[in-house]
Parts: C-alpha cells; sequence; structure tokens
C-alpha cells in the first residue's frame, strides 16, 4: 500500500496509523499526529481504492452504505500491511494506535471489529458503524476517542451511540467527544484527542 513511516524521537510512544478520510492520502493526517504525539513514529496509508479518483478505503455502494465484502477485505489487507510494515520499520505491533478520519475512522473501526489486539488504542474522528451482526472481540482492554459532530448531516447521533454502545459492549473503554458542528474535523476536536492520549498513553 502506498504509505509514509516517519520514525519518532521517542521510542517508548506508540506507534501512529494515519488513516485519511475519501480523497485524502497519507500525508493528510501528519499535522494531528504532531498534535497528539509529536515523539511518535507514524505510519500514514493510503487507501486502495478509487471513488471518481478520489483514494478511499473501502468500496461504497451509496453514501453511507458501505460494500460489506470489500470491507471485510480491505481490512484484512489493511492489518496485513500493517504487520508486514512493522517488520520492515522495526516498530513494536503492539503498540499501535489509530487515528482515523471519516472513511480511515471507518476502517480502523472494523479492523477493531475483527481482530482482538489489532490496535493498542484508537482516535476515531467522525466514524460510524462498519457492520453489524457481527461478535465482537474481547476488547476490555482496549481504549477509544469518539469525536463527533451534533450536527454532522452524514453520521445521525444515534450512529455515533450505536457505535460507542457496541464497542462499550465488547469491553472497550470508550470516551466521547461532541461538537456543535458536522462533519468537519476541528482543531478543538483534535485538541481534546491529544489531552486523551496524553492520558492514556504518555511515557
Amino acid at each position: 500500500m502506498n504509505h509514509i513511516f516517519r520514525k519518532g524521537s521517542n521510542p517508548d510512544a506508540p506507534v501512529l496509523l494515519l488513516l485519511h478520510g475519501t480523497g485524502g492520502n497519507e500525508h493528510d493526517l501528519l499535522p494531528l499526529a504532531e498534535l497528539v504525539s509529536p515523539g511518535s513514529s507514524v505510519l500514514g496509508v493510503r487507501g486502495n481504492v478509487l471513488e471518481n479518483g478520489m483514494p478511499r478505503f473501502f468500496r461504497r455502494l451509496a453514501e453511507g452504505v458501505f460494500d460489506l465484502e470489500d470491507l471485510v477485505m480491505r481490512t484484512k489487507e489493511l492489518s496485513a500491511f500493517v504487520d508486514e510494515a512493522a517488520e520492515r520499520y522495526e516498530f513494536d505491533r503492539r503498540n499501535v494506535v489509530a487515528i482515523g478520519y471519516s472513511n480511515g475512522a471507518n476502517i480502523a473501526a472494523s479492523m477493531i471489529f475483527h481482530q482482538k489486539d489489532v490496535l493498542r488504542g484508537a482516535i476515531l474522528h467522525h466514524a460510524m458503524v462498519p457492520l453489524r451482526d457481527l461478535q465482537l472481540p474481547d476488547l476490555k482492554d482496549l481504549a477509544v476517542f469518539i469525536g463527533a459532530g451534533e450536527n454532522d448531516s452524514m453520521i445521525p447521533l444515534a450512529g455515533t451511540e450505536e457505535l460507542r454502545d457496541m464497542l462499550e459492549g465488547a469491553g472497550a473503554e470508550v470516551t466521547m467527544h461532541w461538537e456543535r458542528h458536522g462533519h468537519q474535523l476541528t482543531r478543538t476536536e483534535v485538541e481534546a484527542a491529544a489531552r486523551w492520549f496524553a492520558e492514556k498513553y504518555t511515557v
């Protein structure tokens, strides 16, 4: 997968897996990584799917309607890529925290839904429930930050709450942060994620 890896100054800090929104690329979330954990190594990944020329991590049939077969396949593909990257760049695979926005947050959530211990933690900016009718793994050691907009036209408030409830039901520790905005990612939301990260992972 197209990607960028930057080695951080703090070898004990979690490696940040950066997952962009629709139309983004592997560089998009580097400023977020700098705000959240400037000492971390970062692995920015570009989605392998194109929608009208815009990179995504998996196909969708319509806005908010996912191609579930492709989602499952791409989730496995991304997880395998992170495994390979850990060997290539010699970082601890067990010490990876994802930062995802929109489509990137959705595939990060899908990784969590599919595989125990695939991530140490996750910051999900404007994520949806990736898929239902799935038995989630035991997530009791997982911490998740969910940033959401009260007026997000793409994700109803109830959809965000459903994602929270599903994660908590599997044992994850979920922190919610609400903005009075729509689907856009605000600096105050990123700053809230940075404070959460500092509380959970300061080394």
